[in-house]
């Protein structure tokens, strides 16, 4: 039991690595700790470019996730720009989350289409609109976990 869900953690982050380019990240990512030392590294824009393209996004959805303007991601992917930590941790994390939520919901639509709908778990927010600020990826990661385990939610 805990090998399988050790490979199954294995392959998550493998997932995460492709999704956001492994030609961006050298180091290997064995948990969200690991997400903090790679990021420290320094990473380009194209990141961005690479999970808004997976999951579907066009630039200002992504902009908002990410609290800044769809000019600033447009310049950022352009130009290469190399990431703060902090900004790059986030796309690490959002990464993480939408992979986690599309798990949940069988498939990246319904996971966009929960995402859009206001929650009463959430105070009546819509989910999306907490990703964007402090602290609201885990809120909602949370609120997908009870969800996973049938706790109302």
């Amino acid at each position: 039991m805990i090998d399988a869900k050790i490979e199954n953690t294995t392959k998550h982050y493998k997932r995460v690595v492709g999704i956001l380019g492994e030609k961006n990240i050298k180091s290997e990512i064995e948990s969200p700790f690991d997400y903090i030392h790679v990021a420290s590294g320094g990473l380009s824009a194209s990141i961005i470019k690479n999970f808004s393209s997976f999951f579907n996004l066009n630039r200002e959805v992504t902009a908002a996730l990410f609290d800044v303007s769809s000019p600033t991601i447009y310049r950022w992917t352009k130009t290469g720009k190399i990431l703060d930590r902090n900004f790059a941790v986030k796309i690490f994390e959002m990464t993480d989350l939408f992979l986690y939520g599309s798990g949940i919901f069988e498939s990246k639509e319904n996971f966009s289409k929960w995402l859009n709908l206001p929650n009463t778990a959430l105070g009546g927010m819509e989910p999306i609109e907490l990703l964007g600020i402090p602290g609201g990826i885990s809120k909602v990661k949370d609120i997908i976990g009870r969800i996973e385990h049938g706790v109302y939610s």
